[in-house]
């Protein structure tokens, strides 16, 4: 009978998590670290960060952990100055920054709206356009990863400026698939349903209720189960440790539903 191949081995990488100061950054960040690479994360909550980084040690990785707000394109330069000086070239971006204002669109105030579009799809160019220079000139494989929602899918009342920059980010992914034929380089949308993080820590319980009830009347949201951020985490994994002349387009991640008692 003939034998599986042997999994894949192959030298550490180097790669990047934003958002890495809780949640689901977090677990990728620890995910990345189980596979014994050098993994650079960011976080506006700098405070945070050297617990991600002693997960990711923890896990079997190397951490370097550094101020970055991606929607400051300074703040991405200076972050990537200084994980170049630590780790070297960039070889995975994992773009998972983002937030959302929660509510009705007449009543969202500019800055609200900017710093969506910032944060969630601006910060992602930003910090794609930064590591693409160095792995160009190097001719160099590379991954670039898009936490994106089923917003994107399935629109959510309540967070339009949410769900058009997770479709713009989707867009985005998809026309550097195309700029990357015959490069090297890969970009993977990861699709999240509900999952525990705290991306909606700051809502309060009373707008998440309105929110849920609304999501169930449209059929958006059939039950309240969540995915912990492993999950998403083995989803990253899977695309960033595919063979090369393999390409992950999409993967969307959902929770199942409690079984039936």
């Amino acid at each position: 009978m003939t034998q599986p191949p042997p999994p894949l081995q192959e030298s550490p990488r180097t790669a990047i998590v934003t958002g890495a100061s809780s949640g689901l950054g977090v677990a990728i960040a620890r995910g990345l670290g189980a596979l014994g690479w050098r993994v650079a994360i960011g976080a506006r909550r700098t405070d945070r960060l050297q617990d991600t980084a002693r997960e990711v040690e923890e896990a079997g990785g190397r951490a370097f952990a550094h101020a970055l707000d991606v929607a400051d394109p300074e703040s991405v330069d200076r972050f990537f100055t200084a994980v170049e000086a630590e780790f070297g070239r960039v070889d995975v971006v994992v773009n998972n920054a983002g937030m959302s204002h929660p509510g009705l669109l007449k009543d969202a105030e500019p800055a609200e709206i900017g710093e969506e579009i910032a944060v969630n799809l601006a910060g992602a160019a930003y910090m794609c356009q930064r590591a693409l220079g160095p792995l160009y000139a190097a001719r160099s494989r590379g991954d670039f990863i898009f936490i994106s929602s089923d917003a994107k899918r399935s629109p959510r009342p309540y967070q339009a400026i949410y769900t058009a920059t997770k479709a713009g980010l989707e867009g985005l992914a998809a026309a550097l698939a195309l700029e990357f034929e015959g490069t090297g380089l890969r970009s993977t949308v990861i699709r999240v349903g509900p999952a525990m993080s705290e991306y909606a820590s700051n809502w309060g319980e009373s707008v998440i209720t309105k929110l849920v009830e609304r999501w169930q009347h449209f059929g958006l949201q059939r039950h309240l189960a969540m995915m912990p951020g492993e999950a998403i985490a083995r989803a990253v994994v899977t695309a960033v440790t595919t063979p090369e002349g393999v390409r992950i387009d999409t993967l969307e991640v959902q929770p199942e539903a409690p079984r039936d008692p």
